[in-house]
């Protein structure tokens, strides 16, 4: 896997650099704001990119319009934004689009680097990647919709698993149950939430997370 790092902090860079060194995973690029970055892609063309959302200029969203500008000209190039703090509005105009691998999540977690291997290995799959702290803000926020309170418990917990973005296979495993039986808990959720039927999207976190917006 080859991996481009975009962060304004030298240290942070070589940090993660070292991190990723170790795991096995070639760093080809780095940068120090958005508009390097998206020359180095350009240049590179990285599998996974890792960009902090704050960047030079203004240090307010850079990353999030990297990783759109990316994208669009990169489809097969995977997006993860590393965030000191969980911003719940930045992180919704990152994930509600269902058009690339995208991931988000807090710098503390890359700490960690089982984490960090997985979700650029998810990333890499074309999977989204969701901190579980954001997962937790927006159920937070969204306890006054009433169609979460016909939920049950499982339901809940199968739901928060669903925006981290888990398949039903990851699911299963993290919940010590049968693929069947949690697809038949998804399907529920989904009936609940008053989500339609659309084969042609990924309806998992794409849908719950614009559900949640709401």
């Amino acid at each position: 896997m080859r991996v481009a790092l975009a962060d304004d902090s030298l240290l942070v860079r070589e940090g993660l650099k070292r991190v990723l060194t170790d795991a096995g995973i070639e760093v080809c690029a780095e940068a120090s704001d958005a508009a390097e970055l998206a020359e180095a892609v350009d240049h590179h063309l990285p599998d996974v990119v890792i960009a902090d959302i704050r960047m030079p200029p203004t240090f307010t969203d850079e990353g999030i319009r990297a990783a759109h500008t990316i994208i669009a000209r990169h489809p097969r190039v995977a997006v993860l934004v590393l965030s000191q703090y969980v911003d719940a509005d930045y992180a919704l105009a990152l994930l509600e689009d269902d058009d690339g691998a995208r991931g988000y999540l807090l710098k503390d977690r890359v700490l960690r680097i089982a984490d960090l291997t997985d979700a650029l290995a998810r990333l890499e799959r074309g999977e989204t990647v969701v901190d579980p702290e954001l997962v937790d803000q927006l159920l937070r926020r969204a306890r006054v919709a009433s169609p979460l309170d016909g939920l049950t418990d499982r339901e809940r917990h199968v739901l928060s698993l669903m925006a981290e973005g888990l398949t039903d296979r990851g699911i299963a495993e993290r919940l010590w149950l049968s693929p069947k039986t949690v697809e038949t808990h998804v399907r529920h959720v989904l009936q609940k939430l008053g989500l339609p039927e659309d084969h042609t999207r990924n309806r998992r976190v794409q849908a719950v997370l614009a559900y949640l917006q709401r």
